[in-house]
């Protein structure tokens, strides 16, 4: 969908849904759309009609909105969606409030930050014993001891989840904490790595998905609700994501704001967010966001006919795969995951299967279908298939092989190419979303990632993607 189209279905929305022209401000909310989660309101709003506290909320199912005209599979579900994102809130989320009791020596510095932002809340990243600063030695509660560091990443996961979960008091606490970070490190965008509630400074550089979907997240809340503040910080964070995270020359998206990804790009297609993209547009008319969609969506097909059907999960600028420079993908042969589509590329299908979804973008669906197909052939139409879904793929065998499978299909790779059906494989769409909704999060202090994004993924197949315009 060129921007022409996309911009008449914001201002007139989409006729399959008979809505009427609305203002083309975004801080004004469409006819019928205006509706929170029972109990939501806006800064500090409690988020529904669900328990509150470490326990989870889980809102009221989710907030009003628009149903794609894109078919989901018969076996979608929004009540397993709520089922695990509650089950998802109760142990990767933490309250101040809460850790200040499993943290007690670090607690007297909470209000440091977060002094004027309640309330307060943080995703938790995976145990990382090897990293010190990630650890707090009398931690009152054992699986918290590994457990003190939050990465912007999952601030910008959780916003999403919580507010396609209705969840609207958990959507605060993240946005404060992303804001309380901000402003006391002096950043426009929220600092890659922290701790706990504390201001000791571990990483304050930038990564470009989190900014992306931190700011995706506001303006949407700003679609359902109206308030202007959501939108106000949007447009800083979209702002500074244009000054410090796009590369000016092609208009590709940068992996982070530092030297080390703006020197020498080494760009990371996951981050690409077409949905986050078309939205700025939306709301920035100051800057070329729809040649930054145009050029991604370019460079991404461009590097997908190149290959063999799926992506590296890192590339240079002339599309070839590339090791980063920040060492995430592997020390040596052994370990090299740079090639492959692996721990950075699963969540490709996630946000490109979210545009066709909302936009029913033919770009989007050409580069599902070449991975549907892929994955369909390997796996012979079954997504039960252990081998074929399991494997991690190299996108050239000059660079490397593939991964085989460790005898199970992880759950995030279940979602990932479960969701590549989205743009037409009805079948495989109805057989691997009864798959998705077998699964459930593993709630342990290494399973951060695998349960985030099975929590993403359950949300979109299941039909928790309401477009609120």
């Amino acid at each position: 969908m060129r921007f022409g189209k996309f911009l008449q279905f914001f201002v007139c929305g989409a006729l399959a849904f008979f809505m009427a022209c609305s203002s083309d401000d975004p801080a004004s909310v469409p006819n019928g759309n205006s509706t929170q989660p029972n109990g939501g309101s806006g800064e500090g709003g409690n988020g529904g009609n669900g328990g509150s506290g470490e326990g989870g909320n889980g809102g009221n199912g989710g907030p009003s909105g628009n149903v794609s005209p894109v078919p989901l599979a018969a076996t979608a579900s929004k009540d397993n969606a709520a089922s695990i994102y509650q089950n998802w809130h109760s142990f990767h989320y933490v309250t101040r409030e809460a850790e200040a009791v499993y943290y007690t020596k670090l607690a007297g510095d909470f209000g440091v930050v977060f002094g004027n932002y309640s309330p307060v809340g943080r995703v938790i990243w995976s145990s990382q014993a090897s990293q010190s600063d990630c650890k707090v030695e009398n931690a009152s509660v054992s699986n918290m001891v590994n457990r003190a560091c939050t990465v912007s990443e999952g601030i910008g996961y959780g916003m999403l989840l919580s507010y396609f979960a209705g969840d609207d008091e958990t959507f605060n606490s993240l946005w404060n904490y992303s804001r309380g970070e901000r402003a006391y490190f002096k950043k426009a965008l929220t600092p890659w790595e922290t701790v706990s509630f504390h201001y000791r400074k571990v990483d304050a550089s930038s990564a470009t998905d989190a900014d992306l979907d931190i700011a995706t997240a506001l303006i949407l809340m700003n679609y359902r609700t109206g308030k202007q503040e959501y939108l106000d910080d949007a447009k800083t964070i979209i702002n500074a994501i244009w000054d410090e995270e796009i590369q000016k020359n092609d208009l590709l998206i940068l992996s982070g704001n530092t030297g080390m990804w703006t020197t020498d790009p080494t760009y990371n297609l996951s981050y690409f967010s077409p949905v986050a993209i078309r939205l700025f547009a939306k709301v920035d008319g100051n800057h070329n966001w729809n040649g930054v969609l145009d050029n991604m969506y370019t460079y991404m097909k461009k590097i997908q006919d190149a290959g063999t059907g799926v992506f590296p999960d890192w590339s240079d600028a002339t599309g070839a795969a590339k090791n980063p420079p920040n060492g995430a993908a592997g020390k040596n042969e052994n370990t090299y995951t740079w090639y492959r589509f692996d721990k950075e590329s699963v969540r490709i299908p996630w946000r490109i299967a979210w545009d066709y979804y909302w936009f029913q973008d033919d770009r989007a669906k050409a580069i599902l279908t070449t991975l549907n197909d892929f994955i369909s052939k390997k796996s012979s139409g079954d997504p039960t298939n252990v081998n074929a879904l399991g494997t991690s793929y190299t996108w050239n065998t000059d660079l490397g092989p593939d991964k085989a499978a460790s005898g199970t299909i992880p759950s995030q790779w279940l979602g990932a190419w479960c969701a590549t059906g989205i743009a037409g494989n009805k079948t495989w769409l109805d057989a691997c979303t009864q798959e998705v909704n077998k699964k459930s999060v593993s709630n342990t202090v290494s399973s951060y990632f695998p349960d985030i994004l099975l929590s993403m993924y359950s949300q979109l197949l299941n039909g928790a993607y309401l477009m609120p315009f």
